[in-house]
């Protein structure tokens, strides 16, 4: 059994008996999602539990006087950016913002790739929280909302960390990087879904992790997976054999409102706004 076979087996092995070992949530999002599920905290409770991380605090302020919040006036201390962000952003914010924590290694070899994986998955969630914005402009009594699409477009990719932490014991696969995007695309949906699950995650980021990549899985309805599969297709990183006909579905579809907007000013402007949220 050649190298490459046997670590799949053992990736198979694993997934099958819940023995393959998961990512845990970086503290501070546990914190921060434990503080925004008990109905008695207020605005103070939770900036004193960001507080305690100086680089999210930093981010939190940012993202308050960020285009993307729509706000012209800054706010220059923590208490009013989690006031304008609001108690329930806060939560999906904040664990996205604590993502990146995750897409790192000691190995140089793997840190090469969990930082290609990291910027992928920037740039797709990106795209998705650019397209849910038009889309709620013109959809305003959907249930889909802005802050669910940010962290849901930054865990959609989450599977491939036990893989590559996995294959890190055997830094031979590594000769053969096509191998790795193959185990990548046969497992990394099951993995991503286990992890939703093992964080205690709602069933619409299961839906995303699990199904963006599988050609299989196409709901009728607008979902967050459809956002994060543009966004993927856009960037490359969903292949396609026509890029146009492949979002012609989302326009059929009514997600997006027309293919002419990928072009347009005004979607480019946004996308940039978004992007600096993202950037240090």
């Amino acid at each position: 059994m050649s190298t490459e076979n046997a670590l799949l087996t053992i990736l198979v092995d694993r997934i099958n008996n819940d023995t393959l070992v998961l990512p845990t949530l970086p503290e501070v999002a546990v914190k921060v999602r434990q503080a925004a599920d008990n109905p008695n905290v207020n605005l103070m409770q939770m900036a004193d539990v960001i507080s305690h991380d100086p680089a999210l605090s930093a981010r939190m302020i940012k993202v308050a006087n960020s285009a993307f919040m729509g706000r012209s006036v800054k706010v220059t201390n923590l208490h009013q950016a989690v006031t304008r962000i609001g108690l329930r952003q806060i939560k999906n914010i904040a664990t996205a913002m604590a993502m990146e924590q995750l897409f790192v290694s000691h190995n140089e070899l793997i840190k090469g790739y969990m930082d290609k994986a990291w910027q992928k998955t920037l740039k797709v969630a990106c795209h998705s929280i650019t397209l849910m914005d038009f889309f709620l402009r013109d959809n305003k009594k959907t249930s889909l909302n802005r802050d669910t699409i940010t962290l849901a477009a930054l865990v959609y990719n989450i599977g491939v960390l036990p893989i590559l932490t996995e294959a890190e014991k055997h830094p031979e696969v590594f000769a053969n990087p096509s191998f790795l995007a193959h185990a990548i695309q046969k497992l990394g949906g099951k993995v991503g879904g286990a992890i939703m699950r093992a964080w205690g995650f709602t069933d619409e980021f299961v839906e995303v992790a699990e199904s963006w990549a599988n050609p299989n899985y196409r709901p009728e309805h607008i979902c967050y997976v459809d956002f994060i599969r543009i966004g993927a297709i856009l960037e490359g990183i969903l292949q396609v054999s026509d890029k146009s006909s492949a979002l012609q579905t989302y326009l059929d579809k009514g997600v997006i409102s027309s293919l002419d907007m990928f072009n347009s000013d005004e979607y480019h402007d946004m996308l940039n706004d978004v992007k600096a949220v993202f950037t240090e």
